[in-house]
């Protein structure tokens, strides 16, 4: 992509046509770096980092369409944003942040060159930007608003108000005025500065049945395919001679463990299977036309297969002891009808493609985070699994981040390494056809979800309904769901432990864990029956004679409890119900209708009805059509609906200790003494209700 400079593009006032047009970003070993006199196009793959989720596309500076003067005006500014520490940048007074732009909002932002190069040809305008007035440009945003999303619009706009800014580094000048004076690029393309997160979250009748296919692929397919893979690797190595194959061939039909290998019959082909012949060939060694019709016998010893096949002697694919699965017709039998050679290449980039979306949907980690992960990244961080990401953007120096996972996660990994042909990336092509980073994120998901839903008459997988997800919409849903699912678990079919406590442990912006309506009900239902489940567990401990907690809520609630047992016992007596069974008295505490939102420092049993004594709504604005406790006044120590239980207690006690510290160390300023002890009253309030 390169060229000596064209005499209609001109020569730059600041830059020498063999400068390398990469000064201010680290290169990576054997980078060719591209000429500023190279005015064909700048190809900076292999030059610069890229993100391995983005395309080589996406480091390619275009110039070959631009003519004369905006070639050069495309160049010039690629120039200074690549190197804003230029000594000519400097020279001619245009001082710009110390970091370089990367190389991809580079070519980003040359390519609206382009539209507006083409703009100006047909409105034909003068070839001397600096003739051009603000209504020229001002029509051409709004007929480029007609076609682009605002992000793209804020780029055309900035890219308008560079040619005012930077033109004393531009020969020959850019545009005189700026066409919006005192207006950001947002405010003209009408982008808020933090724009409203327009992702949706995965629904819930995608969500569940992809996880847990997922899961099938890593915790029961991936052993099958493991030794498949091994199994035909070794058949690849084995001998191949005709001589004494016949001899072979009868050694093998004899042993009464000999079962035929079957393959999917092929169009032309009778039956639904058919016998694996090239396999076959390579089990007793000899070469693939051993069984031809044309070949002397080879029609017999194809008689001869086929007998073991009337016989029932016969598996599909390579293994004979594929893991067994119920279809969604309720029959039993092995997940895959044909697991060959073609077929282990498939498989493995199914279980790829699993492990990445397994890996994607329970970690939060966004999508170039994820392509970034090594063979090397899993490690223990504070006692539990971590991944270690660098965030290599324009700096391969910066500081080492870690993601928390759990162990579920954390197997997903190491297995999509063990599959990956990368030498260093997890996530990578894993075939030999197409290795280094040939993956692409969303195509992976598609193809698994259509691959799944094409054969689950066979694997007994669930079905996956029609509808769009990619990787950042896991990370949408994962957010939500750690803010609004019951215990901080996800229910996936099997026991994650803690997952998603360890997904909020990473940072996500907090417009991702905005609910969504599409998972409103069942996060209803699944907080209620979470809610149900710790007050069965509170009355238990109550009817067993233990304390369920301190204070006048506690005592209320207790109450309640003695009313549903007096009721339940009521009902045994009247024959209503069989004694010894408890479920009458769950029965009867899902109807009572008990008030109690439990917490980490307290529970509180406000009724939204009757909120007689609830401390945090005295004296307080309540919002319109707000019900319910404005939890940020809540006053434990003091509030009548309150209940300090058991578990509350050590967090309490621990408190009380780190503010006596504080307050023998004898350092504090007198206003900070004064709040430290008015909160040390508030925790002796708490602990004295306790009785410590």
């Amino acid at each position: 992509m390169t060229s000596p400079a064209s005499p209609l593009a001109g020569r730059s006032a600041f830059y020498r046509d063999d400068e390398l047009v990469i000064q201010s970003h680290p290169l990576l070993a054997g980078a060719a770096v591209p000429r500023f006199g190279d005015t064909v196009g700048w190809d900076l793959n292999d030059v610069v980092h890229k993100a391995p989720h983005h395309p080589r596309s996406a480091l390619r500076v275009l110039l070959h369409d631009l003519p004369g003067r905006w070639n050069l005006l495309a160049r010039e500014l690629a120039m200074l944003w690549l190197n804003p520490g230029h000594p000519a940048v400097l020279a001619a007074g245009v001082h710009l942040r110390t970091d370089p732009l990367s190389a991809m909002t580079v070519t980003e932002r040359v390519a609206q060159l382009r539209p507006l190069a083409a703009f100006g040809a047909e409105r034909r305008l003068p070839a001397d930007l600096c003739e051009w007035n603000d209504d020229d440009l001002k029509a051409y945003v709004v007929i480029r608003q007609q076609t682009c999303e605002p992000g793209t619009m804020c780029n055309v706009v900035h890219v308008i108000k560079a040619l005012h800014r930077l033109r004393a580094a531009l020969t020959g000048g850019g545009l005189a005025r700026d066409p919006w004076p005192g207006r950001s690029p947002n405010a003209v393309a009408n982008q808020p500065i933090v724009a409203p997160l327009r992702t949706p979250a995965i629904p819930p009748q995608t969500w569940f049945p992809l996880i847990r296919n997922c899961s099938t692929y890593i915790n029961v397919f991936a052993a099958d395919i493991a030794r498949a893979s091994a199994y035909c690797d070794d058949l690849q190595t084995r001998l191949v001679t005709d001589i004494g194959g016949d001899q072979r061939l009868n050694v093998w039909l004899a042993d009464p463990a000999t079962t035929v290998p079957m393959r999917r019959a092929r169009p032309g082909e009778s039956g639904g299977s058919v016998a694996h012949l090239s396999v076959i060939a390579r089990i007793i060694g000899v070469g693939p036309t051993f069984f031809r019709p044309g070949k002397p016998h080879g029609q017999s010893r194809r008689d001869a297969v086929a007998g073991l096949i009337v016989d029932g002697r016969c598996h599909p694919g390579l293994l004979p002891d594929l893991a067994m699965v119920t279809r969604p017709d309720g029959s039993r039998g092995p997940w895959h009808d044909s697991l060959g050679p073609r077929q282990i290449a498939i498989e493995q980039v199914m279980l790829r493609n699993a492990c990445f979306v397994f890996t994607a949907a329970l970690s939060m980690m966004r999508e170039s985070e994820l392509r970034m992960i090594t063979k090397d990244a899993v490690i223990d961080y504070y006692g539990c699994p971590a991944v270690r990401s660098v965030r290599q953007k324009l700096d391969l120096d910066l500081p080492v981040k870690h993601w928390w996972i759990t162990e579920p996660v954390a197997h997903a990994i190491a297995l999509a390494g063990q599959l990956s042909r990368h030498g260093e990336l997890t996530f990578a092509s894993v075939t030999g056809a197409r290795a280094g980073e040939g993956f692409a994120s969303i195509a992976a998901i598609v193809d698994f979800i259509n691959h799944i839903n094409r054969w689950r008459h066979f694997s007994g997988l669930e079905e996956i309904p029609d509808g769009k997800v990619t990787p950042h919409m896991f990370r949408r849903t994962m957010a939500m769901l750690t803010r609004d699912f019951p215990g901080s678990e996800i229910a996936v079919g099997m026991q994650l432990k803690h997952v998603a406590t360890r997904a909020l442990a990473n940072r996500v912006t907090g417009s991702y864990m905005d609910t969504d309506p599409s998972w409103a009900q069942h996060l209803d239902t699944a907080i209620s029956d979470r809610r149900f489940d710790r007050l069965t567990e509170l009355f238990n401990a109550d009817t067993s004679g233990q304390r369920i907690g301190y204070g006048p809520g506690a005592d209320r609630l207790r109450e309640a409890f003695s009313t549903v047992r007096a009721q339940a016992e009521q009902l045994r007596d009247t024959g209503q119900a069989r004694r010894g069974d408890i479920r009458v008295e769950h029965d009867l505490l899902r109807r009572t209708r008990i008030s109690i939102r439990f917490g980490k420092l307290n529970h509180c049993t406000m009724n939204d009805d009757d909120p007689a004594g609830a401390k945090c709504l005295e004296g307080a604005i309540t919002p319109a059509g707000h019900r319910g406790p404005l939890l940020d006044r809540c006053q434990p120590a003091r509030c009548a609906n309150s209940i300090i239980a058991t578990e509350h207690i050590p967090i309490w006690t621990a408190e009380r200790s780190s503010l006596h510290r504080l307050l023998d160390s004898g350092t504090l300023a007198a206003n900070h003494r004064r709040r430290i002890e008015s909160e040390l009253t508030e925790v002796d309030h708490v602990l004295t209700r306790t009785g410590r």
